[in-house]
């Protein structure tokens, strides 16, 4: 139940960011004179619509995303005279850039005000936490008691005891490669005997041969007897805030974020031969991008534990990978408006230079084949990825 609520929350919560980028359109259009003739959440049959002034404001049964309709977003958008004056392409270039980043800045904006909410209710994570499976404390091995409580242990455990060291990063669990805390916890409980880590250390790959404990555990199928070897995760607790000191916390978050996602954009093209493994049967790697579905399904299980912080850091980075996606320079995208709206100032810069009037509007159908191109090639990566999270979803938690 509590993952169903969380699922449905979590798309929700991605509903309502990309309605409040359209927006961010709406209203900078607006603001500088140009008319919007329609703003509709979701796409498909129209399932109620009223008019406020100029613009009709509604909602679609298909709630994938929304639209706003500015008369005069390209010279092929067809016109009543009396708005030729305020069609947007005929706006200065500075207004019809406000009006292009207005809906990139509603994602950055709402996934900073997300991340003032993280710092003052769970505390901001911190970039520098070290890989997942780092080793952390060293400890012996504890039973544990009927209350679920472990008991008092003295002495070293069979980690400490094998060689393994605080830093140490573990790669594999028997042969089993691992790159979760939760994956290293499994692999680990599971064996039952004398079994290898293979760590990185000091940039050196070593194997280290253990013997573990056996020891009962509170699991969620129930009490069971497991192999433990007595470490802790190297783990950095989340740095928490006031609400005043979590503005400009979130601020240089926000920054950090922004350059991690513009890296990860550009690795998108390397991720394919990825998605396509996870498709086919191979493990899915957790660095892959993720759907709709996907993500509103890592939304669902980390309330579903609840972890409500993760939950709110995951929306704050779909947020800003909106906004960041969206200065990519391929039409249909914001991006490709954008440059289309500077070519045409340098060009006629350039042309005022020579003495030469102003050319016209950048003729959209020549610029067609591309875009049509973007399209096929983005919807077919979004369907890799949406198969891939059907077939092979990402494991955060096992």
């Amino acid at each position: 139940m509590v993952f169903a609520l969380g699922f449905v929350l979590f798309a929700l919560g991605i509903t309502i960011s990309i309605a409040l980028h359209e927006c961010g359109h709406m209203w900078a259009a607006q603001a500088t004179g140009m008319k919007v003739r329609r703003y509709f959440i979701g796409f498909g049959p129209k399932v109620f619509s009223f008019r406020r002034g100029e613009t009709e404001y509604g909602l679609k049964a298909l709630p994938l995303g929304g639209f706003c309709d500015i008369a005069g977003m390209t010279a092929l958008d067809e016109l009543e005279p009396e708005d030729l004056d305020r069609a947007m392409y005929r706006q200065a270039t500075w207004k019809r850039l406000v009006v292009m980043f207005g809906g990139i800045a509603m994602n950055f904006l709402l996934g900073f005000i997300l991340l003032v909410v993280l710092a003052v209710g769970w505390g901001l994570p911190r970039f520098d936490q070290p890989p997942a499976t780092t080793i952390g404390a060293m400890k012996c091995v504890a039973q544990q008691n009927p209350d679920k409580s472990l008991a008092d242990c003295t002495g070293t455990g069979p980690a400490q005891r094998a060689g393994m060291q605080r830093g140490d990063v573990v790669k594999a669990v028997n042969g089993v490669k691992v790159t979760t805390w939760q994956q290293f916890t499994a692999e680990t409980q599971k064996q039952t005997g004398p079994f290898s880590y293979t760590i990185e250390r000091d940039g050196q790959t070593r194997t280290i041969e253990v013997t573990p404990e056996r020891v009962i555990r509170s699991l969620e199928d129930g009490p069971r007897e497991v192999s433990a070897v007595g470490v802790g995760s190297e783990y950095y607790e989340p740095l928490q805030y006031n609400a005043l000191a979590a503005i400009p916390a979130a601020g240089a978050y926000t920054g950090q974020m922004f350059v991690r996602t513009v890296q990860s954009l550009a690795q998108l093209p390397q991720k394919v031969s990825a998605l396509w493994t996870a498709v086919t049967g191979g493990e899915r790697d957790p660095e892959t991008p993720v759907s709709v579905y996907g993500a509103s399904k890592i939304g669902g299980e980390t309330a579903e534990r609840g972890l409500w912080g993760v939950f709110i850091l995951v929306l704050a980075s779909l947020n800003f990978f909106l906004g960041a996606f969206n200065l990519v320079p391929l039409l249909p995208l914001d991006g490709g408006h954008i440059a289309v709206v500077l070519y045409e100032k340098i060009r006629n810069t350039v042309r005022g230079w020579k003495g030469l009037a102003p050319a016209g509007p950048v003729d959209y159908l020549k610029l067609l084949p591309v875009t049509y191109v973007a399209v096929v090639i983005g919807g077919a990566y979004m369907v890799l990825t949406l198969v891939a999270d059907i077939v092979n979803p990402i494991q955060l938690f096992r």
